[in-house]
């Protein structure tokens, strides 16, 4: 009789509902904002390929941790349990779009060929997390926390918090005071009157100050007026990331370590469920979210869906079954019937930056308060190829009215920039390694360190990192007619010898040295 007695919608997945569903919407705004705004993308083909597929994959991923959630009430006879949030990550998100999708449309300048890069590296993400879901405890395992969340941090503070900082100051009303009650809200921790939902009065405000000033002209950056239209689209399922897999290549190392990221996510996040009280298996709901994001990458889609943090806020707010199945439904169908779009449209990037922002600050708070302290060092280092990312795309952006020729800047800055896109050029899984081998020197684990080098040192023989090539292309080093790659590579091997002769001539010196470090 207890079985059959879970209500799987209660009054609480209205609240829980409405900020999952503004949480995807917010990914959908600066998905578009990025592309359409600084790249100059077409808006139309985001609204009818990109934003239906991605749909799509949200609604598959929803409704399965919506069927999960009344098979374990079932099973338990619980009748509070909570479904696990799904929606899309925000990282790679604004990752593959500033550094896929965006730099492929300007060197291209076709957009067709863009979409089918965006969908073929989607793909390859959703591979890599099938295939990791099954080893996810084990990369948990052997890459220390300063190269997982130094990264993650890194994209967190570059991409998360400083580009969206440019937009709030486009319109330096409308977005400070939508980051204002996000930081009084969710950062101090005060509610609003009436307990109105802080994103929710974020969000809203910011969109009624454009509407007001837009027309007075008091925005500090051009008026748009939306189009009030919808855009029908439904989404079909189509071979055509095939057309795009050959110029995804390069991006692998971009790929690669925003699926792995999700994974070890989502094992941590299915540990804080079972810790609230709800224990899913972690297979299943990695598998799941990995089955979403191919869904999505097979019907055009071009951002993963990935389980949120959320779960036991979520849970508070008295949320079960229901608010999943609302947001899947909500988004999914949105992206058919076109009104996810039009509400993608109306809101202005200045009211939903903050939100980014907020995200991009919590992210970097909690790598330095998560991994033990004395691994602050490793978890700074893991940030610098993200920050070289970030000025490889202002610069780019420079170049870009130049034509693209490097031969203009004068020579140092030209040097600099080539400098820069090296480092930048796989700069998740650069991170990664950085702040792993950082962690292990400062252990004193040289060995494992030694280890680490050697493969950023094959990584970067090939161009999986730090490619030499302008598009960030994978190559055999003695096709590329330059002694960069060696050089590179030699470099890393050079560190690994030194550490090597800093282990047989100092064993046993690290218990002293963490001494002395401590005093």
């Amino acid at each position: 009789m207890e079985r059959s007695s879970y209500r799987w919608f209660v009054w609480g997945d209205l609240n829980a509902f409405f900020g999952l569903m503004l949480d995807n919407v917010t990914n959908l705004v600066m998905l578009t904002g990025i592309l359409v705004g600084i790249f100059h993308y077409p808006l139309e083909i985001v609204f009818s390929k990109m934003i239906p597929g991605t749909a799509l994959g949200v609604l598959v991923g929803d409704l399965v941790y919506t069927y999960m959630a009344v098979r374990l009430a079932r099973r338990t006879g619980r009748q509070d349990v909570t479904a696990m949030p799904l929606g899309l990550d925000t990282p790679s998100t604004i990752g593959i779009a500033f550094a896929v999708l965006g730099p492929v449309y300007l060197s291209s300048n076709d957009p067709i060929l863009t979409w089918y890069v965006g969908m073929a590296t989607l793909m390859m993400i959703g591979v890599v997390k099938v295939f990791f879901s099954f080893f996810g405890g084990w990369i948990q395992r052997v890459v220390p926390q300063a190269g997982l969340l130094g990264s993650l941090a890194g994209i967190g503070l570059a991409l998360l918090a400083f580009l969206p900082l440019i937009e709030v100051f486009k319109m330096p009303v409308v977005g400070l005071v939508s980051l204002g009650i996000i930081i009084y809200t969710l950062l101090a921790g005060y509610r609003l009157p009436g307990n109105i939902p802080s994103v929710l009065a974020a969000v809203v405000l910011g969109t009624v100050l454009y509407y007001i000033l837009g027309p007075l002209n008091l925005l500090g950056a051009p008026f748009k007026t939306p189009e009030m239209t919808l855009q029908v689209a439904l989404p079909l399922p189509t071979l055509d990331f095939l057309k795009g897999m050959k110029a995804a290549i390069p991006y692998l190392p971009i790929a690669i370590p925003f699926g792995l990221l999700t994974i070890v996510g989502g094992i941590n996040v299915t540990e804080s469920a079972r810790v609230a009280g709800d224990d899913y298996n972690t297979r299943n709901i990695l598998l799941t979210e990995a089955i979403a994001t191919l869904v999505a990458a097979l019907f055009g889609g071009v951002a993963q869906s990935t389980p949120y943090i959320g779960h036991p806020a979520y849970k508070k707010m008295g949320g079960r079954a229901g608010y999943t199945f609302l947001t899947g439904m909500f988004i999914g169908l949105g992206g058919v019937l076109g009104y996810v779009s039009f509400i993608v449209d109306l809101l202005p990037v200045a009211a939903v930056a903050p939100i980014l922002i907020f995200i991009g600050v919590v992210i970097v708070v909690q790598a330095f308060e998560v991994c033990p302290r004395e691994h602050a060092p490793a978890i700074v280092f893991a940030f610098l190829p993200i920050v070289a990312d970030l000025v490889l795309i202002e610069m780019g952006s420079m170049l870009g009215v130049l034509g693209g020729d490097i031969s203009k800047l004068p020579a140092d800055l030209a040097q600099t920039y080539r400098i820069v896109m090296v480092l930048g050029h796989g700069f998740i899984l650069t991170g990664m390694l950085w702040g792993a081998i950082v962690a292990f020197i400062i252990e004193h684990r040289l060995q494992q360190a030694i280890g680490y080098l050697l493969v950023t040192a094959g990584l970067t023989f090939f161009g999986i990192i730090h490619s030499v090539m302008p598009n960030g292309d994978i190559y055999l080093p003695w096709l590329t007619g330059q002694n960069s790659p060696y050089l590179f590579t030699a470099a890393y091997l050079s560190l690994a010898a030194l550490l090597y002769a800093f282990h047989r001539t100092s064993r046993g010196g690290g218990a002293e040295l963490r001494r002395e470090r401590e005093f």
